[in-house]
């Protein structure tokens, strides 16, 4: 029996890791300082520790104490829009704290795999469909620190034989995500919204395009990962084939809610317009655990939660580093707060 640290593992994905985990037989201790996650999604036997990876102390204690074999670090604050106007937080949380957990990973001595959650966003714009081959052109500041941990893994193998598998999951949402969040993961943010009764917002004309994924299609993968040596020193897409517009989405969420369609659009923010990806690769080492969960069927499971759990109350992020050009919506958020 292998023990796992989980970084995240309050979390939404995080979560999901460490039950498919648990299911496998892991010994599994999850991290997370619950900004975004709630200790009500760690399953028992797990055992939750409240904390950052900005705590160094804390993590070398942790790893002193129980000696990992593996960990899979899913903490980040994955805000892609959010990040241009938090700069110094996205790179603190993201970046640093990466780099302080693979810090302790090497000096343990025990570690065999190491797991990250990168994501698409390392891409940036005008490469669809994206594939593992592309050189990666990041265009937010949450970009452009998930591809620095992935840069900084790979000299880590290189210097210290860490061995790692990199993931670039996009579009998530299931069953725990955050809905209450006002910043990302517009499927929880839309259904959030139609639990209270308010219209759906769109940024621009709603024509942006992405493939949303299940958590069913990514958390079982990400756990089977250490398990199969060949995926060592890869890096994989994972997520849905197909992509859809915002405004599709909307449909389809009002419909699978029971509601007519109501959508508000604002003012278009800077973002990529088009953001799916290719997965042949993920399909060759990974093909059996995959079940692509067509849409509307994981948006009905989704719902099917969402309705139990009922609506949340945003918490509008209170330390903006910079206004300047910042969508309106958001920034209202802020003077509110």
């Amino acid at each position: 029996m292998s023990t796992v640290l989980v970084t995240g593992g309050a979390g939404f994905i995080g979560s999901h890791v460490v039950d498919a985990l648990l299911e496998d037989g892991h010994r599994v201790v999850a991290l997370d300082d619950l900004s975004g996650g709630c200790a009500e999604n760690v399953t028992s036997p797990a055992v939750l520790v409240k904390g950052t990876i900005l705590d160094t102390a804390l993590l070398n204690t942790l790893f002193n104490e129980h000696r990992f074999d593996y960990v899979f670090h899913l903490a980040a604050y994955a805000a892609e829009g959010l990040s241009h106007f938090i700069r110094q937080f996205n790179y603190a949380n993201n970046l640093i704290g990466s780099v302080n957990l693979i810090n302790a990973a090497v000096n343990a001595k025990s570690v065999k795999c190491f797991v990250f959650t990168s994501s698409i966003a390392v891409y940036g714009a005008n490469q669809v469909p994206m594939s593992e081959e592309m050189v990666p052109t990041p265009e937010d500041p949450y970009g452009i620190a998930k591809y620095a941990v992935e840069m900084d893994l790979k000299a880590a193998h290189e210097i210290f034989g860490l061995n790692y598998v990199i993931f670039r999951p996009h579009n998530v949402y299931g069953e725990r995500q955050n809905i209450g969040d006002p910043y990302r993961n517009v499927i929880g943010i839309f259904m959030n919204q139609i639990l209270k009764g308010e219209p759906l917002t769109v940024f621009g004309d709603g024509s942006q395009t992405r493939a949303f994924t299940h958590i069913s299609d990514v958390a079982p993968i990400i756990a089977k990962s250490v398990e199969r040596e060949a995926a060592y020193g890869q890096t994989f897409n994972v997520g849905a084939e197909k992509p859809y517009s915002v405004n599709d989405l909307a449909r389809t969420v009002a419909d699978v809610m029971g509601v007519p369609t109501k959508i508000r659009h604002l003012p278009p923010r800077n973002e990529v317009v088009h953001a799916f990806s290719s997965h042949e690769k993920v399909r060759s080492f990974f093909g059996e655990l995959i079940q692509n969960v067509p849409l509307k069927r994981g948006l009905e499971r989704m719902a099917s939660w969402v309705r139990q759990a009922g609506a949340r109350q945003g918490k509008p992020f209170t330390t903006i580093e910079i206004r300047h050009n910042m969508p309106p919506s958001w920034a209202r958020l802020t003077d509110a707060s």
